[in-house]
């Protein structure tokens, strides 16, 4: 069976990469897609890339473009020209506008005002997207004729399977509201059907904790179609004396309580700075002190309880629906084994069991400084916590879900991945039936799921068919390689994680990631929404609908059965 790699080589070769020759192999034109999504509330995307090739100087005159696929023009407010000169790359602030147009019907015509030299150069046709555009709708486009100087033209051909581009959305993006970086995507639906998004709001650095970071909310009423200024949800400000530079939260997990109108909201707080050397604390700090850290190295986090030696496990709470949030709880000394050197939650979601356990994925450091993964759990409704014990160890980030039997199948980011590309590559998988007194390899560990160690979301979909019947299915979305964060994919069981269906696949970005996290949800009774970080935002959101992951069988949304689903 092909990999997803090597179908999209065969699809570029043969379907998408166009070569049309003029006047003796003197000229070509040579146009290309990349499955990436088309962004909403972003200046422009890329959408079609086409290289001219000469042996000689032309000047081009006209460029056609057809939007024949796309499914209505009117979700497009502007279409670009972008010389790119000598880059090949799909990076469009690096290329020099040529022309802009309103487009109004389903052609468009870029017309050169002045020369372009035109020998190896690449050009990018971009789109900026009208804020209504539904999320459901694509994007498909080709350049039909390039007309050089003398009026000698190149006609190509489009294929009528062309590729064809989502529309989504660009929710956070470096530089809105002054922040340099947000990274670390969580995504969940609350009993109200509100979608809440989390990420860290990275204000002045790229970097990891340690830093000036905290914990963004986004909220959306709407399905992911339109979004509300970004809130704050966890925050610790100047505690202690220190700048907030020195007080940083990142690596956050939402976590609804399907029971209650509870939202809880952890993070992982760092409070100072320890000497990567010594360990030691370094005092003296202020706002222009440079000392930085990482927590997971070099001596950033120890043993113990100690708010200035080690990292600290806080809960935010909200009661209405994710628009505001309490002051964080510390709750380290609850759960925290005094030997670990770090003890944190994993970022993305937690679930609400049958019986309404509330359930965190989380990791840590054992006292041999040796990474691993594990569960945080709640019996009495966020009131008081308690960790298991580990489930595997050099893992780290994980997610979780709840099996038919009962049973919570983690499936974690494993270390050992970042050599070994062999056969065995692939995600670590364990099950406990016990809330993690004892776990068990499932089958499919090392086996069934690739990665270049990389965050990754496991998510369980429970849906009504068309007959009336309830059924679930788990999806798991990561970059699919061994070697780099790109190819951004959602997969699909059907049979609680013992296959994963090639056929079933669907590739949301195959360029590469800007870290490639991702996070599911369910938005409905036949469509899942997921935030990652892609390559054209650094939060991406976009809706899927079941049937495009070749789910036909769900009823479609707002049936009155499906209201004890909570899913209209």
């Amino acid at each position: 069976m092909l990999t997803i790699q090597k179908k999209l080589l065969l699809t570029i070769v043969m379907l998408l990469a166009q070569t049309i020759l003029l006047w003796g192999q003197d000229i070509s034109v040579e146009q290309n897609w990349k499955q990436i999504p088309v962004l909403k509330f972003k200046s422009f995307t890329p959408i079609v890339q086409f290289k001219v090739h000469a042996n000689q100087e032309y000047d081009i005159k006209k460029v056609l473009v057809e939007f024949d696929g796309t499914s209505n023009i009117r979700d497009i407010d502007s279409v670009f020209l972008l010389n790119m000169g000598q880059d090949s790359t799909w990076q469009t602030n690096k290329g020099k506008l040529v022309e802009q147009h309103t487009p109004t019907n389903e052609q468009v015509v870029f017309t050169f005002s002045t020369p372009q030299p035109t020998a190896n150069n690449y050009f990018i046709i971009a789109v900026k997207l009208r804020d209504d555009a539904p999320l459901d709708h694509f994007i498909s486009a080709g350049i039909r004729q390039v007309t050089f100087s003398e009026a000698k033209s190149l006609s190509l051909s489009i294929d009528p399977k062309r590729l064809k581009q989502r529309i989504g959305v660009a929710l956070r993006k470096g530089g809105d509201d002054s922040v340099v970086r947000y990274r670390i995507p969580g995504l969940a639906r609350t009993n109200n059907n509100t979608l809440l998004a989390i990420y860290d709001i990275r204000r002045n650095s790229h970097r990891d904790l340690q830093g000036d970071i905290d914990i963004g909310v986004s909220r959306s009423t709407n399905g992911g179609n339109t979004w509300e200024p970004m809130r704050v949800g966890l925050d610790m400000g100047e505690y202690g004396g220190l700048p907030q530079k020195y007080n940083g939260v990142s690596d956050a997990c939402i976590l609804v309580d399907k029971n209650s109108n509870s939202i809880f909201l952890a993070g992982c707080w760092m409070h100072g700075v320890n000497d990567e050397k010594t360990g030691s604390t370094v005092t003296g700090l202020t706002e222009n002190s440079t000392v930085w850290n990482h927590q997971w190295r070099n001596n950033g986090s120890l043993q113990g309880f100690d708010i200035a030696k080690t990292s600290q496990f806080i809960i935010a709470k909200s009661t209405d629906d994710g628009k505001t949030w309490g002051e964080a709880i510390n709750i380290t000394k609850q759960i925290k084994n005094h030997e670990w050197y770090l003890f944190a939650p994993a970022p993305g979601s937690g679930i609400t069991l049958n019986n309404g356990t509330l359930v965190f994925p989380t990791q840590g450091k054992d006292k041999g400084q040796i990474p691993f993964s594990n569960i945080t759990y709640s019996n009495d409704g966020g009131q008081t916590w308690q960790a298991s014990k580990p489930s595997y160890v050099n893992t780290t980030e994980n997610m979780i879900v709840q099996l038919s039997d009962g049973s919570i199948m983690q499936n974690m980011r494993d270390n050992r991945n970042a050599k070994n590309k062999s056969d065995s590559n692939g995600r670590a998988i364990f099950i406990t039936k016990d809330m993690g007194d004892l776990w068990v390899k499932h089958p499919t560990h090392h086996k069934a799921l690739i990665e270049p160690v990389c965050m990754g979301s496991l998510y369980k979909h429970t849906y009504v068919d068309v007959n009336g019947k309830e059924k679930s299915i788990l999806l798991f979305s990561n970059p699919n390689s061994k070697y780099q964060r790109e190819l951004l994919t959602i997969k699909i069981s059907f049979d609680e994680g013992n296959t994963w269906p090639e056929k079933h696949w669907l590739l949301l970005d195959e360029l590469g990631l800007k870290g490639g996290y991702s996070s599911l949800t369910s938005i409905n009774n036949n469509t899942i929404g997921i935030l990652y970080e892609g390559s054209q935002a650094q939060m991406t959101f976009e809706r899927i609908r079941l049937d495009d992951l070749g789910v036909t069988d769900a009823q479609a949304p707002h049936s009155s059965s499906l209201k004890k689903y909570n899913y209209e």
